[in-house]
């Protein structure tokens, strides 16, 4: 940047008509790094806007361009406000810019205030009285047409006459530098969408690995053989071909991306973009600029116009990812859109007719959010056309071996390693819950695999086995009936007792006759529910999938119970109280005299809403 002292010398050396030979090199020098510096196209051209006003004695400059929709902006001024500009309220004459692009020639006006179109424009400028407004305006350009002009602002004294082709030839130097930093800017931003495109057309190509009946199916990408999965598989194959709106229910970690992309892949739209917003992720202000684009100048740092992601994806599939999250503020906006298939950017007034196909995904219990206002009904509604439930991978569990033996192969590359599971280890992780579904089960996988000490996973190296599992410790502590992280809700027969039937069922195949069970410490899942007619002594898990202990199910206090307890006056409750009072408030001892187990004892205690003492 020149510094004070050369620009008080040049200024006095242009008003006695001596201006210093090397004065415009080293101005075009200055103006050249600006522009080369960054991609920030308003901020870059406002620099060399002050830095004209410095060489020139400029008063007032305006750079306008002409945008895609054809109209005229001003993008840049100096020595006024460029909201005032851009609102019409500066009063800059924009007919004199369309007539210098329309020409591609100069246009000089000796004075301002003769000129009737520049009365208005004039008169808001801070002029001296024997002073005379000049204003000169050059065309921008590279190669081609003009697609915008530069235009500053003279004060002259009225009884010199002065010369302006010095500064015509100047500033057309100027005016081409900066038609070089616009072209360049706006062919940055035509090779990212390229890009965005060409990044989802490469998506589509690259091959994936076969997987059994789903790469028969058409779902190549997901991985799975068990009946519920092929349900799902049906589905999809049945729902993509047409354009009706789908929403997929199903808890966290269940896959519900992969099979918006199965969707979108066999649809007729497979060779168009597949976007993907995760509604959860972004505020209401973001999520709407996100969405629809937004307008140069809407905000704070929108510099230049961009699309949203509905035109991102015109003639392909969008995926609104935790759409239950959206505020209801914003679902009135979006039912707009998804209704009329049109928007208008923010900051803008333009409508936008877009054609997308819209999968929106959710692990919300949404039927209850309308319910309590949370989640508009028309908006519900109008998502809900096809809904695809997503299973658990606790109610697909003979999926569980093929997608651990994936996430160790995948986990191998990853690391150059060889591992692989017992039979075992495998054996195990089928009894597993995973309450976090696929995804926890990646981890699992991953934390086994980083820890093994060789090449094989045994089941001894398995996290619920040394009592390291805190997703057990999370799933026992989120209490009956409630929903928390997109986890399903905690039913009775989730509530875990000792150990998983599931687990001790594995190994009691292969226990030796009279032999004890292993005791396997450390936290476990529920046990499922075992289907058939075994009840009471025939079945070893009792109703429900649970161990009955002493004959007592967990908050049942219906036994035969022992002294006092017998009572049968007594109610549930009342004997629980008189147990923990005889006990001294010790769940232990109070579960010994009552014949159950001290985590039955702290269910009953929950159940009946027993707050506990301190002794």
């Amino acid at each position: 940047m020149l510094d004070t002292v050369n620009i008080t010398q040049t200024r006095s050396q242009v008003r006695e008509g001596s201006v210093d030979n090397s004065l415009p090199l080293i101005t075009i020098y200055e103006i050249s790094k600006i522009l080369g510096s960054t991609l920030n196209l308003e901020k870059s051209i406002h620099d060399v806007l002050n830095i004209l006003s410095s060489y020139l004695q400029m008063r007032r400059g305006v750079v306008t361009l002409r945008e895609d929709h054809g109209e005229l902006e001003v993008i840049a001024v100096a020595g006024m406000s460029l909201r005032r500009a851009q609102e019409g309220e500066e009063r800059f004459p924009l007919a004199l810019a369309q007539q210098v692009i329309g020409t591609a020639m100069p246009v000089i006006i000796h004075s301002l205030a003769d000129d009737a179109q520049f009365v208005r424009y004039a008169a808001g400028a801070d002029v001296m009285e024997d002073e005379v407004q000049s204003l000169i305006c050059v065309p921008l350009k590279t190669i081609g047409k003009p697609f915008g002009t530069l235009s500053i602002e003279r004060h002259r004294d009225g009884t010199n006459s002065f010369q302006f082709e010095h500064d015509v030839r100047f500033l057309t130097m100027v005016a081409n530098l900066i038609g070089q930093a616009v072209s360049l800017e706006h062919k940055v931003a035509a090779d990212r969408e390229r890009l965005i495109l060409e990044k989802a057309r490469l998506e589509k190509a690259i091959p994936r690995p076969e997987t059994g009946k789903f790469a028969a199916a058409g779902l190549d990408n997901v991985i799975g053989h068990s009946d519920a999965m092929m349900k799902v598989s049906a589905q999809v194959r049945q729902v993509a071909p047409s354009r009706a709106t789908v929403l997929l229910r199903g808890e966290s970690g269940t896959g519900k991306e992969l099979i918006a992309k199965a969707v979108h892949f066999l649809s007729p739209r497979a060779d168009k973009p597949f976007v993907k917003v995760n509604c959860a992720a972004l505020t209401e202000t973001l999520l709407e600029s996100e969405l629809f684009g937004h307008e140069k100048g809407a905000f704070t740092g929108a510099t230049s116009d961009r699309k949203g992601r509905f035109e991102m994806a015109t003639g392909g599939t969008l995926f609104l990812d935790e759409i239950g999250e959206v505020s209801p503020q914003f679902q009135a906006k979006l039912l707009r859109v998804l209704q009329e298939g049109e928007l208008e950017r923010v900051g803008g007034n333009k409508t936008i007719k877009v054609d997308v196909r819209l999968i929106a995904a959710t692990n919300k219990d949404l039927e209850d959010a309308v319910t309590r206002g949370e989640f508009r009904a028309d908006l519900y509604f109008r998502i809900n056309v096809v809904p695809i439930f997503l299973p658990a991978l606790r109610e697909r569990k003979e999926d569980v071996p093929l997608l651990a033996r994936f996430f160790l192969d995948k986990f191998n590359e990853e690391n150059g390693r060889g591992m692989r599971f017992s039979d075992g280890a495998l054996e195990v992780m089928s009894c597993c819950k995973f309450p976090g579904n696929v995804r926890e089960l990646e981890n699992c996988v991953f934390r086994a695999a980083t820890l093994a000490q060789n090449d094989v996973i045994q089941e001894l190296g398995l996290s619920c086995h040394n009592d390291q599992c805190l997703s057990a410790t999370l799933w026992t502590r989120r209490g009956a009936g409630k929903s928390i992280g997109g986890l399903a809700p905690v039913t009775e027969q989730d509530v875990p007792d000792t150990f998983s039937t599931a687990w001790d069922n594995a190994h009691s195949a292969s226990a030796r006759p009279g032999a004890a069970r292993p005791s396997i410490p450390g936290p476990r899942y529920p046990a499922p529910s075992v289907p058939g007619p075994l009840s009471g002594s025939d079945n070893p898990v009792g109703e429900g999938g649970r161990y009955h202990d002493q004959g007592a199910a967990p908050g049942d206090l219906s036994g035969d119970l022992p002294g006092d307890f017998n009572d049968s006056g007594l109610s549930e409750k009342d004997r629980l109280l008189l147990a923990m009072e005889k006990a001294g408030w010790v769940q232990a001892k109070a579960g010994r005299l009552l014949g159950m187990t001290p985590r039955q004892i702290g269910y009953a205690l929950k159940k009946y809403d027993i707050p506990l003492k301190r002794m």
